[in-house]
């Protein structure tokens, strides 16, 4: 078994057909086939059902899968680390959802790190990418929240993914608006006033996006919503557009953003827990513990 063969079945697991895996991979359809079989015979288990209709997963493969993918990201930290690179820079990874926060401490962390030399990679997602990220070792920590409304199914993937989460800090629920919204003005602020704005929430695009949600009242069905895929456009639809954002944690932790934007407490709760996950019995490294410490700060 190679590091090469369980990148093939990831690819593989990706694509509707062995010919789409092969194209994607550069390798002939004939030699992908002739690389599965041969791990499959070695394990003595069979991966993928081939039909007329395509490749599926058998349930000895999903489980192998799961596996391949802890490997290989494993594998591709310490080759990013050792083999392609100079040894000497300091390199880092972390996954997150969208909080100004948590950036911030990021920034701090190299600060007070004062490498030389260093390649650090910061990744603002969806939810499903920071546990996959943190599960197969492409991040050491990853930043992401849960609400009420999706909590049970948060803790579920934790255990599933086999990490732990550790609590920052408990947000109550705001609307985030323009400062020239007609709404600005208002101490408090209910659903039945955003009615007629446009809700602006961050797309998840899968097919559990209700479940990781990284709002509260994710539950609600608004009468206009706006799915975005970064902070900036989420920004500048809030401005241009009059909409509104509910319980997006930190969104305005900036000092540009505090010029343009205002947060107003709304009357239906949904409180949002943020806070940080990491495998399971993980040691961190030097920086995954500045970091942490920072982010405790700015908590």
């Amino acid at each position: 078994m190679t590091i090469l063969q369980l990148k093939y079945i990831i690819a593989i697991s990706m694509s509707s057909s062995m010919r789409e895996a092969a194209s994607k991979l550069f390798v002939s359809q004939p030699a992908l086939s002739a690389s599965v079989k041969d791990l499959e015979d070695e394990l003595g288990i069979k991966i993928f059902e081939r039909t007329n209709k395509g490749i599926n997963l058998t349930e000895a493969g999903r489980e192998f899968l799961e596996s391949a993918k802890q490997a290989v990201g494993q594998y591709e930290v310490v080759e990013h680390k050792y083999l392609n690179t100079d040894p000497s820079k300091d390199y880092y990874s972390i996954s997150m959802q969208h909080y100004v926060f948590a950036v911030h401490a990021f920034v701090n962390s190299i600060k007070d790190r004062s490498s030389d030399a260093f390649s650090y990679l910061i990744k603002e997602t969806k939810t499903e990418e920071v546990l996959q990220n943190v599960r197969d070792y492409k991040s050491e920590i990853g930043i992401l929240s849960y609400a009420e409304s999706n909590k049970d199914i948060i803790n579920k993937l934790l255990r599933v993914y086999d990490l732990d989460f550790h609590p920052l800090k408990v947000c109550s629920t705001y609307v985030y608006l323009s400062k020239d919204h007609p709404l600005s003005g208002e101490a408090e602020l209910s659903l039945d006033q955003l009615r007629d704005f446009p809700c602006v929430i961050f797309d998840q695009s899968c097919e559990s996006e209700f479940y990781l949600s990284e709002e509260a009242l994710s539950g609600y069905h608004f009468n206009k919503v706006i799915k975005t895929g970064d902070r900036a456009t989420s920004c500048e639809i809030l401005t241009m557009l009059d909409g509104f954002a509910i319980g997006t944690g930190g969104m305005i932790d900036s000092n540009a953003l505090k010029d343009v934007f205002v947060s107003v407490k709304l009357r239906e709760e949904d409180t949002l827990t943020i806070g940080y996950i990491s495998k399971k019995n993980h040691i961190l490294s030097e920086f995954g513990k500045l970091y942490i410490h920072e982010l405790e700060k700015l908590a």
